[in-house]
């Protein structure tokens, strides 16, 4: 997503698979006087990805782009591991798709030294879950992904930030089954993302407490690690990726 805020209202640009939803999410944002432009694309499409991005920001230069590409899979109720096309799938998704939707802009971002950038991860990429092991990854890797630009841009008037959400209730948390702490409303876990980003956070992660012992649990012997987690374990609902 895309955002851009100017005298005459709110400009934003909405990407995404479901172009239902992108048109009902642009409805709703246009009855609040924003001007929405919408396109349903894969983030794996690397070069409509780019082609996009890179007109819509001739267009209307990008103050702050938000890169929320994540799908969840992991293992399933009759399973011990995950399936490994779904694996491949995740990786390509949440990894590939940040890299999709964040290196079109950031250049441009640093040529006109001022911009913000949002990476969505989770607490997931805190510690392994044997459960879900590429998503875990995957949130992982965007991690240190984003930390390491924040620190190679830090000088250039470009502010990235991390976002590591809890628990939010959407379909991909219903997905999941077993124990989910702390679970929040997407708009209560928008308000804090909101004021992690005004403050330039570079980890946005949330509900604190939650955050802190993933964080911690991450940093444990691998025994002691396992033996804490076993309260937490959970299966994963497949779900198709078009």
């Amino acid at each position: 997503m895309a955002l851009r805020c100017a005298r005459d209202g709110t400009v934003l640009g909405l990407l995404g698979r479901d172009a239902g939803r992108l048109t009902e999410v642009a409805e709703e944002c246009r009855k609040r006087g924003a001007t929405v432009s919408i396109a349903a694309l894969d983030v794996r499409a690397r070069s409509g990805m780019e082609q996009w991005l890179r007109d819509f920001d001739s267009r209307t230069p990008i103050d702050l782009l938000i890169a929320n590409a994540g799908v969840m899979a992991g293992r399933a109720a009759d399973a011990d591991l995950e399936d490994a096309s779904s694996s491949h799938d995740v990786m390509d998704t949440n990894v590939l798709g940040v890299l999709n939707s964040v290196q079109p802009i950031l250049p441009r971002m640093l040529a006109r030294g001022r911009g913000q950038i949002g990476i969505i991860s989770s607490i997931a990429g805190f510690i392994p879950l044997p459960d879900a092991p590429s998503y875990s990854a995957s949130k992982a890797a965007i991690l240190n992904y984003g930390l390491a630009v924040r620190a190679a841009v830090r000088d250039a008037g470009v502010r990235i930030s991390v976002i590591c959400p809890g628990y939010v209730m959407t379909p991909m948390m219903d997905q999941e089954s077993g124990a989910k702490p702390s679970a929040m409303t997407a708009e209560a876990a928008a308000d804090l993302i909101v004021r992690g980003l005004q403050r330039n956070r570079p980890v946005i992660a949330f509900p604190f407490w939650f955050a802190l012992l993933t964080r911690t649990g991450g940093l444990l012997p691998d025994a002691v690690r396992r033996w804490t987690m076993r309260p937490f374990r959970f299966t994963v609902r497949a779900r198709r990726i078009e």
